[in-house]
């Protein structure tokens, strides 16, 4: 990072003089990350890199990429830099001259992530000066790994839902393992999630436990970051093969047709429609639901014009829009509680987010 020859590398001012603050970063490229392509990540001033698109008070718990998760403060010292670079193939996070509160004695620690455009993730380290394992964690977890986890929604009561967060996969290093010029390398495995086909989903020998969603035209295994997506279209209970898919209309692709025995299509003709048998025999009840319509309107409007002949014949009655007006406010409403997040994102002028979001059981 320190070689003038990487011209791209940017020293964090807000990072680098601060406590617990998190920023948000682009990337020049899309980072697949347990089969998620992300274009943005958070870094943290605790030396790791947090993946999820949500901002919430469990920052250090899950969605994570931890190469030393840990309470640093770079504000301690001047020494102390945030610093990141991005040239299109690699993205890299360093904490440099970091120190631990309580342990400044023992020295700065140096240590970066590097997150390759083929999935690939490296942790280095360059200045370990004390042995991670006494590290103190009741100020802040202490972790060196990976986790993803999922989102959502649980229904607590008629007018209130709440963001649930479940981990569905953790890496995690053996701390004691981490010292000076040491590094850890993780290669992503395939995942469901790549296979853009049912016929790759379902065949592949690179993954298993893959289900096609034919609603999604996505193929997962259940137990990713589109969980509940996964949920509310039924692809749980989906059981059909490629074949029961590709039966009927092979032409366009699409999905299985049922046996109907009249099937209305509406082709264009100059201006107009062809008509065909089947909306011939529909024409009578559409023509009954027009009729139908027109009634209900006029009683609405013989009931409007008596309301406005009694009130103007009563003038001591109050209007039934004033009670309308003055009735409380009954209507369901989402109730996003603010929480005290260990971490505040630091956003234009650095205001801390709500945080909307519950952490579950795994």
């Amino acid at each position: 990072m320190n070689d003038v020859r990487h011209g791209q590398v940017r020293v964090h001012g807000i990072l680098s003089n601060s406590y617990k603050q998190a920023v948000r970063v682009a990337l020049s490229f899309d980072f697949p990350f347990y089969g998620h392509y992300l274009r943005q990540i958070i870094i943290a001033t605790g030396g790791f890199i947090f993946t999820g698109d949500i901002t919430h008070r469990m920052l250090t718990t899950t969605q994570y990429i931890a190469p030393l998760m840990a309470n640093f403060d770079p504000s301690y010292s001047k020494d102390s830099t945030v610093q990141y670079l991005d040239n299109g193939e690699v993205f890299v996070v360093q904490w440099e001259k970091v120190i631990l509160p309580g342990k400044e004695s023992e020295g700065a620690f140096t240590f970066q992530a590097a997150l390759y455009k083929t999935g690939t993730i490296t942790f280095s380290y360059r200045d370990i000066p004390l042995s991670l394992d006494v590290i103190s964690s009741a100020e802040h977890p202490v972790k060196v790994g990976l986790s993803d986890a999922f989102m959502v929604m649980s229904s607590q009561s008629p007018d209130a839902q709440q963001q649930s967060i479940y981990e569905y996969h953790r890496v995690e290093i053996d701390i004691t393992k981490i010292t000076s010029y040491s590094a850890v390398e993780f290669t992503p495995l395939p995942t469901c999630l790549q296979h853009d086909s049912c016929e790759l989903c379902l065949s592949s020998n690179q993954t298993s436990g893959c289900s096609w969603c034919h609603v999604l035209q996505r193929c997962s295994d259940g137990m990713d970051r589109h969980r509940q997506e996964w949920l509310e279209y039924g692809c749980l209970s989906e059981d059909a093969t490629c074949e029961d898919y590709s039966r009927g209309d092979s032409s366009t692709g699409s999905s299985i047709t049922p046996e109907i025995e009249e099937v209305t299509f509406l082709t264009p003709l100059q201006k107009g429609y062809v008509k065909t048998d089947a909306s011939t025999k529909s024409e009578g009840l559409a023509n009954t639901g027009v009729i139908a319509g027109i009634a209900a309107a006029l009683v609405l409007l013989l009931v409007l014009i008596l309301v406005a002949l009694y009130i103007n014949y009563h003038p001591t009655v109050t209007s039934p829009l004033y009670l309308i007006q003055r009735r409380k406010n009954y209507w369901p409403s989402w109730k996003f509680q603010k929480q005290q997040p260990g971490y505040t994102e630091v956003e234009g002028e650095g205001h801390e987010k709500d945080s909307i979001v519950e952490a579950g059981p795994c």
